[in-house]
């Protein structure tokens, strides 16, 4: 790193210029008991980057560039929050940063300016709390992510805005506890998950609210030792067998 400019009892202090080692413009603006401090641009490849203000060496007001001049975001009164911009101008992200990564609260928008997400980042991707939106404006998912995946608690909604599932994620699957329902918003399922399909011990309803079956399920199916229920409130016990020579499902009824 190179510096050329204006010194104080030792420091740069006043106009200066930064240079790579190869001797390209890196910086030029004003410093402050050796940090930038005031105003001040960035460059790249002899390209503006960002233009602005400094406060003892942090950019505290001031917009970036991307290569073709175009603004992609904003930074105000040093508090790390920005905005980024598509090609066309439009809006494509606004919230805070840290080490130049989507980090903390935003929200995120399609090339339309519709709005796509809202909630916590980290390192870039969606962590933390937040929600997922359509694109007629309606709540898609809203509970917590992590590394840019649903995991942990969470609610899916369908696009007129009806529950559709509610329960817990795991790496952007429904794993472990959780409850479906059908269009109408009604409960047509509750139990367990296992990597997006019904695994372990679960309950199925009718339209009416009514029980049909309770039992145990693998990768999705009835698996195990169950019971079903029928319209009028017979009860029988079922057992599924799978016949490995035929390679399908028998059930065996148990009194």
């Amino acid at each position: 790193m190179k510096f050329d400019g204006e010194y104080l009892n030792g420091k740069r202090n006043g106009l200066g210029k930064e240079y790579d080692y190869r001797g390209n413009l890196e910086f030029e603006g004003e410093y402050l008991n050796d940090n930038k401090h005031g105003k001040g641009k960035q460059f790249f490849k002899d390209k503006v980057i960002f233009e602005g203000e400094y406060i003892n060496g942090k950019k505290w007001n001031g917009v970036g560039y991307d290569e073709e001049g175009n603004i992609v975001y904003a930074i105000n009164e040093g508090k790390d929050y920005a905005k980024e911009y598509n090609s066309k101008d439009i809006l494509i992200y606004e919230g805070e940063y840290f080490e130049g990564k989507r980090c903390g609260k935003g929200k995120e928008y399609t090339n339309n300016g519709e709005l796509l997400y809202e909630g916590e980042y980290s390192k870039g991707v969606y962590d933390g709390k937040g929600k997922e939106y359509y694109r007629n404006g309606q709540i898609k998912f809203e509970g917590e992510y992590l590394k840019g995946d649903r995991n942990g608690k969470g609610k899916k909604y369908y696009s007129d805005g009806k529950l559709e599932f509610e329960g817990e994620y795991l790496k952007g699957e429904k794993h472990g506890k959780g409850k479906e329902y059908d269009l109408s918003g009604k409960l047509i399922f509750e139990g367990e998950f296992s990597h997006g399909e019904r695994n372990g011990k679960g309950k199925e309803y009718n339209t009416d609210g009514n029980i049909t079956f309770e039992g145990e399920y693998l990768k999705g199916k009835r698996n195990g030792r169950g019971k079903e229920y029928d319209l009028n409130g017979k009860l029988g016990i079922w057992r599924w067998i799978y016949m490995w020579r035929r390679k399908h499902y028998m059930k065996e009824f148990v009194f």
